[in-house]
C-alpha cells in the first residue's frame, strides 16, 4: 500500500497566443508542453500521467502519441471549461494515490485561427440530440443562456448593468499590465455599454475575446518536487460538481455550481474564503465573474454587483485580484480556458508575474489562490485551492 502523497504544480506555461495563423493544435499543444517542462526542469520520460481533452477522436491518446508520451495513467474528462480544474483534482488523487508519479495536463486550440481561415464558423452548437432537442429548435444559443441568466440575477438583486460593465472594466485594467494580453487599451462603463448587442443585456465587451493558444501544467509527487528548479505549489483541496444540461432542469438561474465545487475544495483545502489572496475565475461572459464571486463565498448571494462595483478586482488596489492577466475577457480566450487560470495562479504564487503581480500587505506575493472554471452554461464547475510551497 502506497502512502498518500501530497501533490504540487512545479511547471507551467502558455504556448504562443492571440493571433497565432502558422500553427496547428498540435503544434499548441507541443509547444505548451515544452515549456512547461523546461520550466520545471524535468525530463519527460518521468511523465506516467496524461490528462487533455478538445482535440482528436481518441483524445488524449493521440495527443499523447503526438507529443511522444506512454502514460500509464490518462484522463480525457470533458465538461467545458471546468475541464482543466477537475482534470487537475483527478491528477492530483492519482498521484496521492500513487498512481501517477508526474502528470501533465495540456490544451491547445486555433480557435480564432479556424474561423479567420473559414474552417468553421464562429457559431458553437452542442448539436440537437439528447436534452438539446427541446431547446435547439427555438435558437437558444449559448450566449442567450448566459444571457437570460445574467437577466435573472439582475430581476432578483437588482444587479446592474453598470456593474456588469465593471467586470470588463477591471479584466482590461488588469490585461493593460500584461503584455502578452490580446487587448490592453482600458475601456470605460461607457464604452461597454455603448458597444454592439450580442445578446441582451451583453453588448462585445461582456463578451470574451477569441484567440489561438494553448496551456500545459505538471503536477508530480512530493518527492519529485525537490528535484524542480521551481518552487512547488501544492493543491491543497478541489471540488467538482455538476448542475445540469437542459435550462429547464436548472432549479436556480442565480446559482452556479460553484457553490458546491467551491464549498467542497475550501473545506478540503482547510482555508476560508477570506484568507484567498487572488482568484482566477473564468469568465466568458461578465456575469460568470459576478456569480462565481458569490458561489465561492466572497460576498453574499445577490450582493456580486455591488462587490465588484468597487474597483475589488483590479491588480493594482483591488482587495480581491480577479483575472490578474486580463481573463478571458481581455487576454485570451481559445475555447476551454480552465488550464489558463491555473497557470495564472501559480504564476502569480511563484511571484513571477511583473507588473501584474500581486501583493501582500509585506510586499511578498500570495500566498493562497484559487481557480474556479465553468463549464457549459453553468453546467459543470471544478475549483482548485493552490497554496505557495
Amino acid at each position: 500500500m502506497v502512502a498518500r502523497r501530497k501533490a504540487a504544480v512545479v511547471g507551467v506555461a502558455l504556448s504562443d497566443c492571440g493571433r497565432v495563423d502558422d500553427a496547428t493544435p498540435y503544434a499548441l499543444h507541443a509547444q505548451a508542453a515544452r515549456r512547461a517542462l523546461a520550466d520545471a526542469g524535468l525530463d519527460r520520460s518521468l511523465v506516467d500521467g496524461f490528462a487533455s481533452a478538445g482535440l482528436g477522436t481518441l483524445a488524449p491518446v493521440e495527443v499523447a502519441e503526438y507529443l511522444g508520451l506512454r502514460p500509464t495513467w490518462v484522463d480525457s474528462t470533458s465538461v467545458g471549461g471546468s475541464t482543466w480544474e477537475v482534470m487537475a483534482a483527478h491528477a492530483a488523487d492519482a498521484i496521492a494515490a500513487g498512481h501517477a508519479r508526474a502528470v501533465l495536463l495540456v490544451y491547445g486550440s486555433t480557435a480564432r485561427a479556424d474561423v479567420r481561415a473559414g474552417r468553421r464558423t464562429g457559431t458553437l452548437s452542442f448539436g440537437t440530440r439528447g436534452p438539446s432537442q427541446f431547446e435547439a429548435p427555438y435558437g437558444h444559443t449559448l450566449i442567450a443562456k448566459y444571457a437570460m441568466a445574467a437577466r435573472r440575477h439582475m430581476i432578483e438583486y437588482g444587479t446592474t448593468i453598470e456593474q456588469l460593465a465593471e467586470v470588463a472594466v477591471q479584466a482590461r485594467a488588469n490585461a493593460a499590465l500584461n503584455p502578452e494580453a490580446m487587448f490592453r487599451t482600458p475601456i470605460t462603463v461607457d464604452e461597454v455599454l455603448s458597444g454592439p448587442m450580442i445578446a441582451d443585456p451583453f453588448t462585445k465587451l461582456h463578451c470574451c475575446v477569441r484567440s489561438d493558444g494553448g496551456a500545459a501544467v505538471l503536477l508530480v509527487a512530493e518527492e519529485y518536487a525537490r528535484d524542480c528548479r521551481t518552487s512547488p505549489v501544492w493543491v491543497l483541496g478541489s471540488g467538482e460538481s455538476v448542475s445540469h444540461a437542459a435550462m429547464s432542469e436548472w432549479p436556480d438561474f442565480t446559482v452556479s455550481p460553484a457553490a458546491v465545487s467551491g464549498r467542497l475544495a475550501f473545506e478540503r483545502a482547510g482555508v476560508r474564503p477570506a484568507e484567498i489572496d487572488v482568484a482566477e475565475i473564468y469568465d466568458a461572459f461578465t456575469y460568470m465573474t459576478l456569480v462565481t464571486l458569490e458561489d465561492l463565498g466572497f460576498c453574499g448571494k445577490g450582493e456580486g454587483g455591488a462587490f465588484v462595483a468597487k474597483g475589488r478586482l483590479r491588480v493594482e488596489g483591488g482587495e480581491l485580484p480577479v483575472n490578474t492577466d486580463g481573463g478571458g475577457l481581455s487576454a485570451q480566450h481559445p475555447g476551454m480556458r480552465g488550464l489558463f487560470l491555473l497557470v495564472e495562479a501559480v504564476r502569480q504564487l511563484r511571484g513571477e508575474c511583473g507588473d501584474r503581480q500581486v501583493r501582500r500587505g509585506d510586499d511578498s506575493p500570495p500566498r493562497l489562490a484559487v481557480a474556479s472554471g465553468t463549464g457549459g452554461w453553468f453546467c459543470s464547475s471544478g475549483t482548485v485551492v493552490l497554496g505557495a510551497g
